[in-house]
């Protein structure tokens, strides 16, 4: 069989998207390794951490399917192009913030420009190069997240223990300008634009429940349940239930149900979903262990984590040339196995386990990652009907984005259980010091979470493995 060789527009372009993913996938990393010095330094309410990442994810969450659409209206070079723009901002204004509040906020902004950037990223790939292609375009694509990763958790660790934290959020500026320049003169619009209309009411019914149900979580992992806590989870619940019903009513909804009468891409969006849910807070629970029951600096710990995202990063052309070929069941259900192997030995770790252990798990990890992502994304816009690739984009981010952010607070609420509560936020934080009397609950509490995580990676095996290997499109 021939291999269709890239065109020299098709690599630029594959190099401007390459960097703008890279840039968002450090920041994935990086505030998670510095939230300990961060939260410390601006002196901020111990309640009020979680949601330096918590609110970044859900607003990426939210807007995911809306920025796909006004990439569809606009273009979507020119939405991914001002992303950029607005991330850099964001990041300057973190790296200025005084307090929690200002940051939170700030977070708030630059999670609209990841959004921007990360919703429009594989429409864009989508446009740019045919079915046969997409495949190895998602394949090096994930190089950077995979690397992006890498970066996040060098630079996070470094910057945290020799430097200031401000500069996790001060480096996006230049290379954010840098890959905005590089997208002006390169990047141009070759899908059709689509007259849509945005489903605002729909986003603020989900934003509702979700942070009604993500306020719940981490309400409950520090502090008795209350009248108020109660609730706050019964609005967020209406509001989801009342989110479901209205979509399937809209007439250009938030989330195009209809999409999911193609029955590939329903379980490639679940399993993207339960692939996140599951394994997103892996690497927070990685730190806290490494950290807080063994006692590493965040650039020792960082360091027994590099040699599995390099892995990954290696993996994702291969699993790209896999899926062009054979199709996408074999090395995304392959990857999530992987995935789940390498959680299964993180959930053994002790308070004498070899440290070797962990850089194994991480290893194993990247393989499952390398070949998952590209895989699943390539399912995902091989059976998009055409004219809606912003949409389905944005639909695949939002799935994924709800199982990242829901990761966070579940795990931290499973591992919550098993720890004295006036304890809990101040251990996942670092202001807190663990205690022998206490090391024993904390190190269960993140093993509960690591088995957690596996029932959600089972999940998304069967999703994965449930997907047909060819599948007509339909178009709307």
């Amino acid at each position: 069989m021939t291999e269709v060789a890239m065109s020299r527009y098709q690599r630029l372009s594959l190099t401007v998207i390459f960097i703008g993913v890279l840039i968002t996938a450090v920041d994935t990393t990086i505030v998670v390794l510095a939230l300990p010095t961060m939260m410390a330094d601006i002196h901020a309410p111990l309640s009020e951490a979680s949601w330096v990442i918590l609110s970044y994810l859900l607003v990426i969450t939210l807007l995911s399917t809306q920025v796909g659409r006004i990439g569809d209206m606009f273009g979507r070079v020119r939405i991914y192009q001002l992303g950029f723009l607005i991330f850099i901002l964001g990041s300057l204004f973190c790296g200025l913030a005084a307090n929690s509040a200002e940051m939170i906020l700030f977070r708030i902004v630059q999670g609209v420009g990841g959004a921007f950037v990360s919703a429009n990223s594989g429409a864009v790939i989508a446009d740019t190069f045919p079915p046969q292609l997409r495949g190895r375009a998602y394949g090096y694509n994930s190089i950077g997240w995979n690397l992006g990763a890498i970066i996040g958790i060098l630079l996070g660790g470094f910057i945290t223990t020799y430097w200031s934290w401000r500069w996790i959020f001060f480096i996006n500026v230049p290379v954010g300008g840098f890959a905005f320049a590089l997208g002006v003169r390169i990047l141009r619009d070759r899908g059709t634009k689509i007259r849509q209309n945005l489903d605002s009411f729909g986003m603020i019914l989900l934003g509702v429940g979700l942070f009604g149900v993500l306020l719940t979580l981490t309400r409950l992992s520090s502090e008795n349940s209350n009248f108020l806590t109660w609730w706050i989870f019964i609005l967020g619940i209406t509001a989801l239930i009342g989110f479901i019903w209205i979509e399937r009513t809209q007439a250009s909804p938030a989330l195009d149900f209809s999409i999911f009468r193609i029955s590939s891409l329903s379980f490639s969006l679940l399993a993207s979903f339960f692939q996140s849910l599951g394994n997103f807070a892996v690497l927070f629970l990685l730190m806290m262990y490494l950290q807080g029951v063994r006692g590493l600096s965040p650039l020792q710990a960082s360091l027994l984590l590099v040699p599995g995202y390099l892995v990954g990063s290696a993996m994702g052309p291969l699993s790209g040339r896999l899926t062009d070929r054979m199709g996408a069941i074999v090395p995304a259900t392959g990857g999530l196995v992987a995935q789940m192997m390498a959680i299964l030995l993180y959930a053994q770790l002790g308070t004498s386990t070899a440290l070797w252990w962990v850089t194994v798990g991480s290893l194993i990890n990247g393989v499952g990652s390398g070949l998952f992502f590209p895989a699943n994304n390539a399912a995902v816009m091989k059976v998009a009907p055409s004219g809606v690739y912003g949409i389905v984009s944005g639909m695949l981010r939002t799935f994924a984005n709800i199982g990242m952010v829901m990761s966070f607070a579940v795990a931290m609420f499973i591992a919550a259980q098993s720890i004295p509560q006036r304890f809990v936020y101040a251990i996942f934080v670092g202001t807190t010091k663990l205690t022998p009397h206490l090391t024993h609950s904390f190190d269960t509490g993140i093993h509960n979470a690591f088995y957690g995580s596996i029932i959600m990676m089972v999940l998304a095996a069967i999703s994965s493995s449930l997907r047909r290997r060819h599948t007509t499109q339909i178009t709307r």
